[in-house]
Parts: C-alpha cells; structure tokens; sequence
C-alpha cells in the first residue's frame, strides 16, 4: 500500500481538523526532529521540549505552508531554528551536557568520524540553501534514494545525485575548516547512520496531545521556546532556513547580529527584476555583490557624461566576475576556481572606476581574480559561401543615426542595421563555442533568420548552421585559433 505523502495529511489536518493524519505526521518524523534538537542541545530533555514545540508550531501554521513544501526539511530546519533560541538562554547549561550527550550518541555502528561531525552538523547544514539542505534531508536523515529525492524535487534521479554530491562537498569543506578531515563518501556513511536515533517510546503520543491543541496545555517553558522561535521565523520571512545570512555569536549567553550580516540579508530598491537604467541612476554611490532577489536574469549599463554604472539582478556569480572584468562571452571565459551556486545582484554606482571597484567586491566575495590571455582553442569561423544569397542584404530604410536592434525567439533571430558581428556574436552564444566573423563584410544588414525549432529548451544547432548557409550564405568552418580569454582564477 503506498504511503500517502506528507502534504496530503497536513492538508487532511488543516481542512478536514484529522488527528489521525497529524499523528502520523508526529509519527513518521518525529526521530528526525528529536535527533536534530539532541545533536544541537547535548540535552535529552532539551531535545524533547523542542520536539513538542516544533510539532506545536506545525500545528500552528498547517495552513500557511505551501503544497510544494518539501515537510521533513521544514521540519528539521524549525528543529535547528528552535534549538538555536534554546540555546541563546541556555548556553552554560548546554556546555557542562556537552560531554554526557557525546556519550549518550555513542554506539558499536557509529564511524570514527561521527564524534568530531555531530556537534557541527546542524551548523554545517545551516550554511547550506534551502534545497541542498532538503537534499541532505531526504537522502541521508530518511534514507531516500535518489529517485525519490528526484521525484520530491520535480527533478530527474540523475539531478538529484549532481544535487546530494554538491551539497555534500560543501560540508566537507565547512568540516576541513574546522579540523574535521574526511571525504564526502565517509560524510555520506557516518550522517546516513548516525543522524537520526530514536526519540523515547512515550514521546510521539505526548508531542501529539499537546499540538493538536496548539500548545494550550504546554508547559510555560515550552510556550516561551515556541514564542521565541516564531519571532525569529517572522524576523526572516524563512520557514525553511535557520536565520540565512544572520550570524549568531553565542557568548557569554548573549547574541549579537552582525550589522554586515543583515545588510547581506536587506532588500535594496535597485533589487528589482529586469534592468532600469532610471534605477540605476537614482541610486547612490554604492558597490554591493549580493544574493539575489530576483526570479530572471537581466543586466545592464548606463553612461552618462563618461561615467559608466553596471546593474545586474539574478545572475550567476561567473556572469558577475564577466562584467567586472569587461568581458561578455561565456564561451571565452576560464574558470579554473570554484565559484558559489546561485543567482546574485550586483551594483557599481560609483562616479568613476566602477569596472575596478566591481573587481575588488569580486575579489572579496567570491575570492578569485580575472586576467586576459591569449590561448588557442576550437572555434567557429564564420565566412561567406555564396556571395548571392537571398536574405543576406545591406540594410535599407533605416537611417543610421537610429542606430541598430535585433530580436530573438525559439527558431528565429532578426536585426536591423546590423553589422555581422551581431551575428556572430548570437551565434557564439548559441553554439556555445566561439565564432570568429571571416567574412570581410563591413556593411550593416536587415537579416530574418529561421530555423525549425519548437521551443528553448529544445535547441537546433545544425538547422541553425544550415539556415545561416541557405538563407544568408555563410558557412561556419571549424578551426583552432588563438583568441583572447578572460581567465578566472581563485586568489593566492
């Protein structure tokens, strides 16, 4: 019999007021959400007053939670939320327990690696995303396979192990950092066999008495833990991430935020979806490389009086590092560093020097720099085949002084007072390797090109060649040629 899904019994609990679904729900993860607080705290008892207070906090919003929810994340990310606030108040507490609860985590099976990961864990997954985290989650804390982690995600089986593979990288390197030597093929063991023990026998019927009620007959310590952690939940608009981006000092049994961390978390009125260069000059002199805001990528510049100011919204960190540098072919830049996944906004509204100051914020947060260097590599030459082509025609009826455009759409591509570099330069980008204008041809051009293709994500790379050949008379000849890179390096 299958199992029903986790939605379908928050939903059978939000509409239909079903105990029976919230229990199983209580049921099916609360050793998730025990092991989470447990690791956290080093307390037992800890970790069962946070177990009652994160299902209580379920219960309290069943109805706000979207349907594409993936639940045990949720689930385990409140865990660490609240234990986080738990341990703001508790710290001493927790410190003297540390060494018992190490003990009490010991077991015949556990590798020798476990005891240096567990007392990092919930922090390592806290600088994950939010769905690197819930990979982690479902493969190693639920024992998914990756066609389940797929299936959760809307993804193939093949995507979710390129996404369980990287975030399993980037705990290896948070666990490197902080002396613990491993590899991710032992991260994967030690965390699929020791993330999760069993919360005590009597635990689930209690956690599910309580929530059903919204905590009305919690305890106060428990409502005061509950209170804290939805403060901080509507502090960040996050129901999936512990405070992303916010860094919590726990000294002295004080918290700090760092005021550098919640500009990092701020919205700024240039983060806005497309490009505007009205925007970009309306803003103050600034320079800033953040997470981005927005759902599409766009870019662009404005130049006034000389003065050239660069604005880009949910791009990637490499498009980034292009700009800075001055240069805009992907298909001539070499990564030889590891850049961050993920889109990022970018301003450099500085009088003067913007490309420069952009290079120094790339330089800080992504800890690479760019040069340009001639190397030799395959290329497409793009040369004149039949002289008498029909749609390959010097432009008319535009006046030059209104300058160029083109246009594109899945099968087509059109310009105006063009020159052939336009060309060119869509043709690179289409085919993912360099082209390099042969042709000798100086004048601008109209040109209509079509080619049978149904939609992006389909692309034709051969019916686009044989258009350019039929329709415009060029052929593309493969070649390997020395041209100019930009070439992205991790700083030394």
């Amino acid at each position: 019999m299958q199992e029903v899904a986790d939605m379908e019994l928050l939903r059978q609990y939000a509409h239909r007021n079903s105990d029976e679904a919230f229990a199983a729900l209580v049921t099916r993860h609360v050793n998730l959400v025990y092991s989470a607080a447990l690791r956290k705290t080093g307390n037992a008892h800890a970790a069962e007053e946070i177990t009652q207070a994160v299902f209580i906090i379920l219960a309290k919003k069943a109805h706000q939670l979207r349907n594409e929810t993936i639940l045990s994340g949720w689930l385990y990310q409140t865990a660490r939320l609240t234990a986080a606030n738990l341990l703001r108040t508790e710290i001493r507490r927790v410190r003297r327990e540390q060494e018992a609860c190490m003990q009490f985590l010991s077991n015949e099976t556990e590798t020798k690696v476990w005891p240096e990961l567990a007392p990092l864990l919930e922090d390592a997954m806290g600088r994950l995303g939010e769905k690197d985290c819930n990979a982690i989650v479902l493969r190693f804390f639920e024992g998914k396979n990756f066609l389940e982690v797929g299936t959760a995600f809307g993804t193939s089986e093949n995507a979710a192990k390129k996404r369980v593979g990287r975030a399993l990288e980037k705990l290896r390197r948070y666990f490197s950092k902080r002396g613990v030597s491993s590899t991710t093929a032992i991260l994967a063991g030690a965390i699929s066999a020791n993330s999760v023990q069993a919360a005590p026998a009597a635990l689930a019927k209690s956690v599910t008495a309580v929530a059903l009620v919204k905590g009305a007959a919690a305890s106060g310590s428990t409502l005061t833990l509950i209170k804290g952690a939805l403060k901080i939940m509507a502090w960040t608009k996050a129901k999936t991430a512990i405070v992303s981006g916010v860094v919590v000092l726990l000294a002295a049994g004080t918290t700090t935020v760092t005021v550098k961390e919640i500009q990092e978390h701020r919205t700024y009125p240039w983060q806005v979806e497309g490009f505007d260069s009205r925007v970009l000059d309306q803003q103050p002199q600034q320079v800033r490389i953040l997470s981005s805001k927005a759902r599409s990528g766009a870019r662009g510049t404005s130049d006034k009086m000389g003065h050239v100011k660069l604005m880009g919204t949910g791009v990637s960190a490499k498009s980034v590092v292009q700009v800075a540098y001055g240069f805009q072919s992907p298909t001539r830049t070499v990564v030889s560093a590891d850049l961050p996944q993920g889109k990022y906004d970018y301003i450099a509204s500085l009088l003067a020097g913007n490309e420069e100051a952009l290079q120094q914020e790339v330089k800080r947060k992504f800890n690479v720099v760019g040069r340009r260097e001639m190397r030799e590599a395959d290329v497409l030459l793009l040369k004149i085949q039949n002289p008498n082509a029909p749609n390959l025609k010097p432009s008319r009826g535009w006046r030059p002084h209104k300058g160029s455009s083109s246009n594109s759409g899945a099968g087509q591509w059109s310009c105006q007072n063009s020159p052939l570099s336009s060309l060119a330069d869509y043709l690179e980008n289409y085919l993912g390797i360099p082209v390099i204008d042969q042709t000798g041809l100086t004048n601008n051009f109209d040109i209509d090109l079509k080619w049978k293709q149904s939609n992006w994500r389909e692309p034709n790379p051969d019916g686009l060649k044989q258009a350019v050949l039929d329709q415009l008379g060029l052929e593309l000849v493969p070649s390997y040629e020395p041209i100019e890179m930009l070439v992205v390096e991790k700083v030394k």
